[in-house]
């Protein structure tokens, strides 16, 4: 029996936030989509949200586990801002591939990490 989708989705976040690296955090994103691109994009930001909240309940409150954490929810918070923006373009739900499709045209941050911080 194969796990479910979001399953499967947190446990990619997880493993790259643990790394610690702002890069792979923000890499993520992009490789979530492109894993899962029938997935309805709010799941993107609900792994990554779940993701952190878990770093949160595991890790002291301080630290480099808290900082990932915190990009992390910033990821989240800049994904269902591009959902918002896809959706009121009029195509509702947006999907992950609707994402990759909106950063290619619009705002390539997720698609090219080392460009922005």
């Amino acid at each position: 029996m194969t796990k479910p989708a979001i399953d499967q989705m947190q446990e990619v976040a997880i493993a790259e936030i643990a790394t610690g690296d702002p890069h792979r955090i923000r890499l993520v994103v992009q490789k979530l989509a492109k894993g899962w691109p029938e997935e309805k994009a709010l799941t993107l930001c609900f792994a990554l949200t779940a993701a952190a909240s878990h770093f949160e309940d595991l890790m002291r409150p301080t630290g480099r586990m808290q900082d990932a954490a915190a990009k992390a929810y910033k990821m989240a918070a800049l994904v269902a801002a591009d959902v918002l923006a896809i959706e009121a373009m009029g195509l509702a739900p947006a999907r992950a591939r609707d994402l990759l499709i909106y950063w290619k045209r619009v705002d390539p941050y997720f698609l090219h990490p080392e460009g922005r911080k």
